[in-house]
């Protein structure tokens, strides 16, 4: 699923976590892990999301992946009947999609302060103009 150039099947895939040589759960401290992921695995995950669409089902993924790490840091299972709230206020992290919420409003902030000219600010406010035909779409271009 490619939205706005971003794979959300690579970056939701939890091996991607797993299968790296420096965080390895048997090996690593807690703490190292926790580190390494706000170090790492967050702003590579956040590169641009500022401009993201997200639906729903993107981000049930990405909090699935973010949390089937952070269930094999803490040492949990689902049959330790552990919730993903317990598990995050246990490790101290601000789940994922909470930054995700707060980059794009920082974004919308700044583009607010920009100037009027400004694409990022026109393209906020933009309304297109006119009415379009009525019917299915014409198939290719130069059938216009």
């Amino acid at each position: 699923m490619l939205i706005t150039g971003v794979n959300f099947t690579e970056i939701t895939n939890p091996s991607c976590f797993n299968k790296s040589k420096f965080i390895r759960p048997q090996k690593t401290l807690k703490n190292t892990k926790i580190k390494l992921y706000n170090t790492l695995a967050i702003p590579i995950l956040l590169y641009v999301s500022e401009t993201w669409i997200i639906k729903v089902s993107g981000a049930i993924r990405i909090t699935a992946a973010e949390m089937k790490y952070m269930r094999r840091t803490s040492g949990y299972t689902w049959a330790d009947y552990k919730t993903n709230v317990q598990i995050a206020n246990e490790l101290k992290i601000t789940p994922i999609f909470y930054k995700l919420l707060e980059y794009r409003r920082s974004w919308m902030q700044y583009v607010k302060r920009m100037p009027r000219n400004r694409l990022p600010r026109v393209m906020k406010y933009y309304s297109p103009t006119g009415r379009r035909n009525h019917g299915r779409p014409l198939k290719r271009l130069r059938d216009t």
